[in-house]
């Protein structure tokens, strides 16, 4: 059912079948679609989070310590994920509370409290005295300690605030052995106890933050301990964290509180390249199921009083994200957060997403802290700054492109990868690009190009159908101009990769060393399918001896040979694979290889539906081959040179 809400209040229309209205017609149907009209006001957003929060009401326990969103499992147990569900709507509560919000759910969320954490009572969260999930969901009691205690604390008994403060300081207690952002969790709790007079331990807060500090590198970047993952965890947990540190303790620590601050302001300048102007941001990396959790950093900053850009600037990058994720179907029947991107989707998740994991995008409304004089809710929005065309990210080894202008966002990346075997891991880090518009898709299982989904990347295999693709990059360069890497699919194959950047083209060329016979497929962008009966598919989709490319209303993906392959096709591949479209289509060039010395060209088109841009689908960029080994790429439209690939000196330095 698709719902239309104006400033938080009114019926929904009906759109395919009779369900009942709620106050804010959200009661979803069919994994219905909001369309949010946000103004951006701070009563508005107050009310709406009342809203989307109110579907939670009927699903307590009986104990009011747990929250049931559903039955899919995750590598916690079942109580730690009703645990889970009941803390992360938190996120958004506590700074609505703080801010002076109300909600009628706060006397069951208090009940709660006191419930989880009696050993007494059957809903007892229980104790842990090494990692544990828990941890985790604790953070946001530590919060709600500093920033609402006359929600979660004044209204406690003594003995209720002992038992509070006895299950929360189990975190000070367990190992030391969260060598990343969760240091953060246990800094939060301490702060909560320090806000309302309670034993804290200082020497482990500074212990947590020397340490978090020794992930820092450059240019306002972290890494997430020691992984070569930079994704939005640099975002929504390293930066938030120390921005919501350094405002709540700006008077006792002033020096950490400058350097966090001086550190975000520098970050958002490389982070804001992640947003289109539509409000989306690049899909890229894991836990992309906490959704706008993706925009919560630009929160923090307001919050903590950082202004790298204007006020208006900052709120426009919030509502248009806000907009942005209400206009997708990412709730369901039932009114909850569902596990997905863009929509309901079990496919692209990590295994500790539990029902009620997508709730930590309410990290994002900690701008409802923020009193209602504040000039934040004053300030017009601002469109984005004005944006290089190009800019390499060195730290977050990507090579971000806006051919369009602000309307589309690609970065090309190499170079990452988990420090951890998650689901997909490739398919999250090691693509060649991540867009916008086309997003990127993972693997549904592992046989063959329809199941595989190998969008944006190049899939090898030894005839069989078993492809592989990138994963670990063992040499990577990010130049102002291109993006290269060098991987071996098996030890006896390398593959050498140049992603060229040339306006809404790019082009990629793999120098290959293999002893095995290979069959190879290089997508291009995977393009979401008419919803309707309104188009043909057929009339959509060109297919010529060397190219394919595919027009819809909403954009053009395209793929074109330029060099060692045989043939183009179009591959369709399992529905639900992409992350923002259940459909779609992937426009790929495939060849079978001998053992030997190869040289593979193409180039990959992907852009938004209009007149110029279908013009420009007819300029692929222009490659010349040198007798020295060089490969030349030039511009169709004028000529200029874009960049100069030079195979046989990389050939002389890293094989022998």
């Amino acid at each position: 059912m698709r719902t239309k809400v104006i400033s938080s209040s009114c019926l929904s229309e009906k759109w395919a079948c009779g369900l009942v209205n709620m106050r804010l017609g959200i009661e979803f149907g069919l994994g219905g679609t909001i369309t949010v009209e946000l103004k951006g006001t701070k009563n508005e957003l107050q009310l709406f989070l009342n809203d989307l929060y109110a579907p939670l009401e009927q699903r307590f326990t009986a104990g009011h310590a747990g929250i049931e969103m559903g039955a899919t499992g995750s590598i916690y147990n079942e109580a730690t994920a009703l645990m889970e569900a009941f803390a992360r709507p938190l996120w958004g509560l506590v700074p609505h509370a703080s801010g002076g919000g109300e909600s009628a759910l706060w006397p069951m969320f208090l009940e709660g409290i006191i419930n989880g954490t009696d050993p007494e009572h059957e809903e007892y969260w229980g104790e842990f005295s090494t990692k544990d999930q828990r941890m985790v969901e604790q953070a946001v009691l530590g919060l709600g300690l500093a920033l609402a205690p006359h929600k979660l604390w004044e209204p406690l008994s003594d003995v209720q605030k002992m038992q509070v403060y006895n299950w929360l300081n189990q975190i000070n207690h367990v190992d030391r052995s969260n060598p990343n952002n969760w240091l953060m969790f246990t800094v939060l709790v301490n702060v909560g106890f320090k806000k309302v007079g309670l034993p804290y331990d200082q020497e482990i807060m500074d212990d947590y933050l020397e340490k978090i500090d020794t992930y820092y590198l450059s240019d306002g970047w972290y890494s997430d301990g020691l992984t070569d993952q930079r994704d939005y965890y640099i975002a929504f947990a390293m930066h938030y964290y120390t921005l919501i540190y350094a405002k709540l303790m700006a008077e006792d620590d002033p020096q950490r509180a400058a350097v966090y601050r001086e550190r975000s302001a520098q970050f958002a300048k490389d982070f804001m390249y992640w947003f289109a102007e539509d409000g989306s941001a690049i899909p890229f990396g894991r836990s992309l199921t906490y959704r706008f959790a993706q925009v919560s950093f630009w929160s923090a900053l307001v919050y903590a009083e950082v202004l790298p850009f204007s006020y208006g600037v900052l709120k426009g990058i919030i509502m248009r994200h806000f907009r942005w994720w209400f206009e997708k179907p990412i709730v369901g029947i039932d009114g909850l957060l569902s596990i997905g991107y863009a929509y309901p989707n079990l496919v692209m998740t990590e295994n500790y997403n539990a029902p009620g994991s997508p709730y930590w995008a309410f990290k994002a409304n900690l701008i409802l802290a923020l009193p209602d004089d504040h000039p934040f809710w004053q300030a017009e929005e601002e469109p984005l700054p004005e944006l290089k065309e190009l800019r390499a990210l060195q730290e977050a080894r990507m090579l971000v492109s806006r051919p369009e202008g602000n309307k589309h966002v690609i970065a090309y990346t190499s170079g990452q990868m988990a420090n951890f075997d998650m689901a997909h891991s490739a398919a999250k880090y090691s693509k060649f690009a991540y867009s916008t518009l086309f997003g990127f898709s993972v693997p549904k299982a592992g046989y063959g190009l329809v199941q595989g989904a190998y969008d944006s990347t190049l899939a090898l295999c030894e005839c069989d159908e078993h492809y592989r693709v990138r994963r670990f990059c063992e040499m990577w360069e990010i130049g102002e101009r291109y993006v290269y890497s060098r991987w071996h699919p098996w030890s006896d194959v390398q593959v050498e990769t140049w992603i060229i950047p040339a306006g809404l083209w790019h082009v990629r060329i793999h120098s290959i060393h293999s002893a095995r016979h290979l069959d190879l497929a290089e997508g291009g962008f995977a393009i979401g399918q008419s919803a309707g009966f309104s188009r043909s598919e057929r009339e959509s989709i060109n297919v010529t001896n060397t190219a394919v490319s595919v027009q819809m209303p909403w954009g053009i993906s395209a793929i074109h040979m330029l060099n060692g392959f045989d043939r183009a096709e179009c591959v369709y591949p399992e529905p639900n694979t992409n992350l923002l479209k259940p459909r779609t289509l992937l426009p790929s060039l495939c060849t079978r290889l001998e053992p030997g010395d190869q040289v593979l060209m193409s180039a990959v088109f992907g852009a938004t539906n209009t007149p110029e841009n279908q013009s420009a689908l007819a300029l692929p960029p222009i490659i010349k081959q040198h007798s020295d080994g060089r490969i030349s790429v030039y511009d169709s439209c004028n000529g200029e040179l874009l960049y100069t690939a030079d195979l046989s000196e990389r050939r002389n330095k890293d094989v022998e």
